[in-house]
């Protein structure tokens, strides 16, 4: 052990904090094997759900809090949740009292951690993209640590403006991903939020080696379910982020909702590896580049699934009921044949299934409709054309 008491090889440490990912104890680059079919353009996921409180957050959590001049006062931060998470197990392990804002929209998974964690919760009337500084959360925050009444209550980290997160994601992020890949990144995909990893991560890169692109990523619109993004483009200047450095950004991809779930389910059944949507969003823009580009690209990974269970509870009940309804062309048949095949796909349909047949002539369809009624099924038809019949049945 060390004279700071603590041991990565052997894993002993004299408190939680000091598991806190840094280029000594960097957190695992996953290269994605099954969802990038392009051989010459490897992308990695710089996993950070392996930080100790579960995401990069807890990066920036600690270089804050030792920065600030508490004394007697309470630790209060506006957040969509990851932020606030860390934040409360350092404190946490300080012995500092902490409030916590967030908006309604955020996971309730995430709202249920920051009670269990023992945080004052406070919920806002927001959407997850609002903007700076006098909506939602971060108003409610920024009024408390500027009113007379209560300014020497309370001290905010104020992660939008503290430049304390860039310098932990360039002095960790950016050499942990340099050491790892052995100098020979090309690319490096990050979401835009606070805008503290990519700006770190992005200027330590950058001076390493200017050829290396940085890619943000941001939602398609403002109105999104991707919590801890932020949408950028469009925004007033006032609205923007003060820590972000555009100069070290060379390109922005948006990327909507749909794209960004469906791409955190397949990297859960395709790689095995359970990510939150905001990680789905992010692979999916290196995705696109993988399509017409050559190298070795990282995505940061935030979080993990699990907190948003809810989440995707909703993605699923949609994609369970699209599997519900098939359609199947069966105009090239004729009776029997039409009305047997017919009867075997009904056979098959399951509880609350809905099915919808083509049929390319009058018989089949009458055929169909009568073997339907004798069963009790319900169904209905659109003529589509002379001989085109659409024939929908629901189970």
């Amino acid at each position: 052990m060390n004279s700071q008491g603590f041991n990565h090889q052997l894993r002993v440490y004299s408190d939680i904090t000091q598991l806190i990912a840094s280029p000594e104890n960097p957190t695992p680059l996953v290269r994605l094997n099954r969802i990038n079919g392009n051989k010459d353009f490897s992308i990695y996921l710089k996993l950070e759900r392996y930080n100790p409180f579960g995401s990069v957050k807890d990066r920036i959590a600690l270089t804050m809090i030792k920065h600030l001049d508490i004394g007697h006062k309470t630790l209060v931060e506006p957040t969509s949740g990851n932020t606030g998470i860390a934040l409360t197990c350092v404190a946490n392990s300080l012995g500092i009292p902490i409030e916590i804002a967030v908006p309604e929209r955020i996971p309730e998974e995430k709202k249920v951690m920051l009670r269990f964690l023992g945080a004052k919760l406070t919920e806002a009337d927001d959407s997850l993209c609002p903007l700076f500084p006098t909506e939602g959360a971060r108003g409610l925050v920024n009024a408390l640590v500027k009113s007379p009444a209560t300014r020497d209550s309370y001290i905010s980290p104020n992660q939008y403006e503290n430049e304390l997160n860039v310098r932990a994601h360039y002095e960790s992020t950016g050499p942990e991903i340099w050491q790892q890949t052995g100098g020979k990144i090309d690319y490096f995909f990050a979401g835009f939020g606070t805008c503290g990893t990519i700006t770190g991560v992005g200027r330590y890169l950058k001076e390493q080696n200017p050829a290396i692109k940085i890619v943000a990523v941001e939602p398609a619109s403002k109105d999104h379910r991707l919590p801890g993004m932020k949408r950028v483009t469009g925004l007033s200047e006032e609205y923007i982020p003060k820590i972000l450095d555009r100069s070290v950004i060379d390109d922005t991809v948006e990327v909507d909702d749909e794209s960004a779930y469906k791409t955190a389910l397949e990297l859960a059944r395709k790689e095995g590896i359970p990510v939150g949507p905001t990680t789905g969003a992010i692979v999916h823009a290196a995705l696109q580049y993988a399509g017409s580009n050559r190298g070795l690209a990282v995505a940061i990974s935030p979080d993990d699934a699990f907190k948003y269970a809810s989440f995707y509870a909703k993605v699923l009940e949609e994609e369970e009921g699209k599997n519900r309804e098939s359609e199947y062309d069966l105009s090239q048949l004729v009776c029997p044949l039409s009305k047997m095949k017919a009867t075997e796909l009904i056979d098959k349909l399951q509880p609350g299934g809905v099915a919808r047949f083509i049929l390319g002539d009058v018989d089949s369809l009458k055929n169909v409709a009568k073997e339907l009624k004798t069963r009790g099924i319900k169904s209905s038809f659109v003529q589509e054309g002379e001989s085109r019949f659409r024939l929908t049945v629901t189970r």
